[in-house]
């Protein structure tokens, strides 16, 4: 069945969705540079400024409407993240944002505010219809994105929301017209683009399918949810690809990064390797990196917060109200995932369990108003205010509230005051991104306004602070000296807020101290510099290697490979084939001539025929090269009578059906054998899905059908084992695709395919035309052999044409490749038809190169 996700784009989304209102004239691209007016090219290498383009859901702007004109007025949101990153930036650097506004704008005044962004704020809007946006935003992201990367699954009805393709033909349109905003602004030669966030993970895949050579970088805010968790997303791949087109994608802490590329391996079948240091995912030529570094706060903002007088003030009068007392702050957004009802749970127990605690502890939470009004929220709301009143209720009397719950929108600079006089503060969340209530909670103790002013009076009291996170949040890893707490036990977590408050001094002092110089050296501006200048470093061979694009809709993503690689062109390679009076020809077998994926790994008819012609004509000489064994290659390829067979990579050989097996290493010592195999069958019985192929000349355990992740844990294990035992054998171990080989020392493809050339050349048969086709890493062996005995002074009388072909658009030694096996016998299809023929010779193709090309 076709997935839906090789469809064309548009047919993703139906009329009514893309019949919207446009943007009344295109916004001007914005240029930095020089105009030549001779020939209308522009300079801008010479003279060009280095600008960044940040594209986010919402514009980092306040929005107000002038209650006299009507007119909108605006101004930069300086406690937004995204305006924050730009001090990152070297002064010289352009920040141009993207994103919607908060505010819905009528048609007439959609030009108007526009240019007005652009001129004064450097910001394009994408103006999303009322309905688009609703289906958007507060349906696929919020309703079923968010859920499911917070480890929500609807599983009912009444358990978040079913999969519904409407919201997903909505996110789909968005993401376009985010799209279509970055291009009328982006010069993708030079700018780099940077989006962040859940709600634009596809929109890679239009920019780069617009340009291939964009420099594109992800950041992922939320969690990156367990590969089981994610699978259940029926449009999970088109998501993943969509960020596979980047160039760099960002996520706070490894273990998302970690599900992210265990999706990617299960998937899609792709593995990462660590590049100095860098991790990599090698995405059909083009390296994706993976970006782990949690984002940080402005430390100048906040500590210009605290220096207002209004948040002394209030200081003042919390230092006043709960003198004596041990203040917890707790500030959390209201939904189900914050765990605000874990914690008022096991504040409870604490004072159940700790009567002395009782009128001298206080639990302030901050309650930040819910973003959206679903019936979980609700719910937790009604349980919050249900446990806060039955705590105040048994433990509060007229002059003590053990919890003072704070349920309104409460400014900055008061939430700082709070922050500055709690004696600890709880992240209780049970799944979050990153929370930096943690972050903002060390800083303001370190700065708080209260300790300043008494210092004039008494001696000067050490900074500290104390956290108690859960270990489900962003920032717990990087914060080494809060106790970490897992927020559904409720037991620990009240242990660990009785552990927090009766902590010695000295030993707080030291928490703190830690946490504030990771804090203060790992702020938002180093968090931004940190991010672009690895988007810079991913991004610089884009114009060392060749791209174009394949794939239809979001299926769509860029081959990038080396300059001088291309697809074998069959007009050419016959061409030459024709002219050539000796001929040398090598084929891999498994992955060339029968698919990998195929079932039943026997030749069918088509390719016996087609070997059959190529062997009688006797100007070829044609060898299989295989990792196989030597019986079952005699037995499947019996019918063609002149072919040459080298079996296990060579180290059996025959020129023809009717000559003897040759071994390469006739002496050869293979006792151990009998030390490997039980290592491997040790491994076998461990990894359910694999298997041992047993070979006359070695060892092969296969792991194709393993689990993939464990089943490659165990290759790279497997690998090292028998390294170890075989260390002073006369074996070589090694890594391929979904397997692992043990084979004598001096056995390769290469060394084959050099044995045979050389014998050519002895028996004065110089081949004029060298062709070799392979899949696998043992090919590259032979594809670079191939080339050097080429080149070696024994063939220097004539100057053969050499063609070695990789199956698969894929990093390769060979000059050439064709894209898949029927590719393969396409071409040996054309090539037999074009040799001499032969007496009784079999039917000849009927084959066009233009039918197959």
């Amino acid at each position: 069945m076709a997935s839906k996700s090789s469809s064309n784009i548009l047919d993703l989304v139906p009329d009514n969705l893309l019949d919207m209102p446009q943007t009344p004239r295109a916004l001007p691209r914005v240029i930095t540079g020089i105009i030549n007016d001779q020939d209308g090219d522009s300079d801008i290498s010479s003279n060009y400024r280095e600008r960044k383009i940040i594209v986010s859901n919402v514009l980092p702007l306040h929005i107000q409407r002038d209650p006299d004109t009507l007119k909108l007025t605006f101004s930069f949101d300086e406690d937004s993240l995204y305006y924050q990153l730009k001090d990152g930036f070297t002064p010289e650097t352009e920040i141009i944002y993207v994103g919607s506004l908060k505010v819905e704008v009528d048609v007439s005044e959609q030009e108007e505010v526009a240019q007005k962004l652009l001129d004064e704020f450097n910001c394009v809007p994408t103006f999303l219809p009322h309905d688009l946006n609703k289906k958007f935003y507060s349906g696929f992201c919020k309703q079923q994105l968010w859920p499911l990367f917070h480890y929500m699954l609807p599983i009912c009805p009444d358990h978040a929301d079913r999969f519904d393709r409407v919201l997903w033909q909505a996110y789909v349109s968005a993401n376009k017209i985010f799209a279509d905003k970055v291009m009328e602004i982006a010069d993708p030669e030079y700018d780099y683009i940077w989006i962040h966030d859940y709600h634009l993970m596809i929109l890679p895949t239009f920019l780069r399918k617009r340009y291939n050579r964009v420099k594109l970088g992800f950041f992922l805010h939320s969690p990156f949810p367990s590969s089981e968790i994610y699978r259940t997303l029926p449009v999970r791949d088109e998501i993943l690809k969509g960020l596979l087109n980047s160039d760099l994608i960002g996520f706070h802490t490894f273990d998302y990064a970690r599900h992210f590329l265990s999706c990617c391996s299960r998937m899609m079948g792709l593995d990462y390797e660590s590049k100095r240091g860098h991790i990599g995912l090698d995405y059909f030529g083009r390296t994706v990196y993976i970006k782990i570094l949690p984002v940080g706060i402005h430390m100048g903002r906040l500590e210009s917060v605290l220096n207002l007088p209004i948040t002394l003030q209030k200081v003042k009068e919390i230092a006043q109200r709960y003198k004596g007392k041990k203040v917890i702050v707790g500030i959390d957004d209201m939904d189900i995932f914050k765990g605000i009802s874990l914690k008022l749970l096991a504040f409870e127990y604490l004072l159940n369990h700790h009567p002395v605690l009782q009128g001298n502890i206080v639990l302030i939470q901050i309650v930040n108003p819910e973003r959206s009004s679903g019936k979980d929220v609700q719910e937790a709301k009604r349980e919050t205010y249900l446990i806060v009143n039955r705590i105040i209720e048994q433990f509060g009397s007229p002059d003590y509230k053990p919890v003072v719950l704070i349920d309104r929108p409460v400014a900055r600079w008061e939430k700082s005051a709070y922050y500055s006089m709690a004696d600890c503060c709880i992240v209780n969340a049970v799944r979050d991104g990153m929370n930096l209530v943690p972050y903002k909670y060390i800083v303001c103790r370190q700065h708080s306004p209260y300790f300043d002013e008494i210092k004039e009076h008494e001696n000067e009291k050490p900074r500290t602070s104390m956290l108690v996170v859960s270990e489900f949040i962003g920032c717990s890893p990087s914060l080494s000296g809060a106790i970490r707490v897992n927020p559904w036990d409720i037991e620990s977590v009240a242990g660990a807020i009785t552990s927090a408050i009766t902590m010695k001094e000295p030993e707080k002092q030291l928490r703190h101290e830690k946490h504030y110089r990771y804090v203060s050296s790992h702020d938002v501006s180093y968090w931004g510099r940190s991010f672009m200048q690895d988007l810079e470093r991913a991004s610089k061979d884009h114009y060392n290697k060749r791209c174009w694009g394949i794939g239809f809709g979001l299926g769509f993503r860029v081959v990038s490979l080396s300059p001088s690689f291309r697809k074998l062109s069959p007009n050419y390679i016959v061409s030459a084939y024709k002219k050539s009076s000796r001929r040398a020809i090598f084929l891999d077998y498994d992955g060339t001539l029968v698919s990998q994926s195929a079932i039943v790994k026997s030749p069918g008819d088509e390719i016996i025929n087609i070997l059959s012609i190529l062997c009688n004509d006797l100007k070829n000489t044609v060898f299989i090269v295989s990792g196989r064994g030597r019986k079952s290659l005699a037995e499947w390829l019996a019918p063609c009578e002149r072919l040459g067979l080298a079996a296990e990579h060579g180290y059996f050989t025959r020129w023809s059906r009717d000559c003897e097996w040759e071994s390469s290493l006739p002496c050869t010592d293979l006792e151990w054998i009998e030390v490997a195999e039980p290592v491997m069958r040790q491994y076998t019985e461990a990894t359910d899905g694999s298997n041992i192929e047993i070979k006359e000349s070695g060892l092969v355990w296969h792991h194709q059908d393993a689990d993939p992740d464990f089943g490659s844990c165990q290759a790279k294990e497997l690998l090292i084992h028998l390294e170890n035992v075989l260390a002073n054998e006369p074996a070589v171990v090694k890594r391929g695709q979904h397997i692992v080989e043990v084979k004598p020392q001096g056995v390769t493809k290469g060394l084959v395919a050099e044995k045979i050339l050389s014998t050519m050349v002895e028996k004065g048969e110089r081949p004029d035309f060298v062709m070799c086709i392979g899949d696998d890493r043992s090919d590259e062996d032979m594809f670079e052999s191939i080339r050097n005995t080429v080149l070696n002074a024994s063939l220097s009388c004539v100057t053969p044409e050499i063609f070695a072909c990789t199956v698969g658009r894929k990093p390769s030694k060979a000059k050439y490749y064709l894209d898949d096996t029927a590719d393969v016998i396409k071409l040996l299809a054309g090539l037999a038809n074009a040799s001499d023929p032969k007496p009784g010779s079999i039917p000849r193709f009927q084959v066009t190169f233009d039918a197959l090309f």
